[in-house]
């Protein structure tokens, strides 16, 4: 399969799984209730996500596991530290097709080999969470997924701005 044929499949699943999401956050829901069906509907969907989740920020520069699939994850990141503290402090997508080149990366499992980090930020560039993406295959995520996943939590971050949401 070439990288076009692979990234176009990606491309139509993700809008695929975009649709479901839609559907299923449609009405009244609340913040945790959404990121628990965004983490699902991406983890089933796409073989190569070990580990889906959402890391929130409770203030004080820290980021507490919300809800994921997946085996456990880290349960408190500051904001000073790996992958998910990065993308947290700077609100700057972090792609990694190698975490062993990240520096400070935080291994929660030792078997995650790349991983996908977005900023869930309302638009007043308010931080709600970090979606972290884990797999265990080298050079599993890409700019497809990169360009997918900022439009899902832009989304997120515009619909759950509402602090009466959350």
């Amino acid at each position: 399969m070439t990288d076009a044929v692979t990234s176009t499949a990606k491309a139509d699943a993700y809008a695929d799984t975009r649709r479901r999401i839609d559907a299923l956050l449609d009405g009244p829901i609340d913040w945790i209730a959404a990121m628990a069906t965004v983490a699902c509907e991406l983890h089933h969907t796409f073989d190569l996500y070990d580990w889906t989740g959402f890391y929130r920020n409770v203030g004080d520069q820290q980021l507490l596991v919300g809800p994921y699939q997946g085996p456990h994850g880290c349960l408190d990141i500051a904001f000073d530290r790996g992958v998910c503290g990065t993308a947290a402090r700077t609100r700057e997508t972090q792609l990694w097709p190698d975490v062993s080149e990240a520096p400070d990366h935080i291994a929660c499992q030792s078997s995650t080999q790349s991983e996908i980090v977005v900023p869930v930020l309302t638009p007043e560039d308010e931080l709600l969470a970090v979606l972290d993406v884990d797999s265990d295959t080298l050079g599993a995520f890409d700019e497809t997924d990169q360009t997918h996943l900022e439009t899902l939590c832009r989304s997120l971050g515009e619909r759950f701005s509402d602090t009466e949401l959350r």
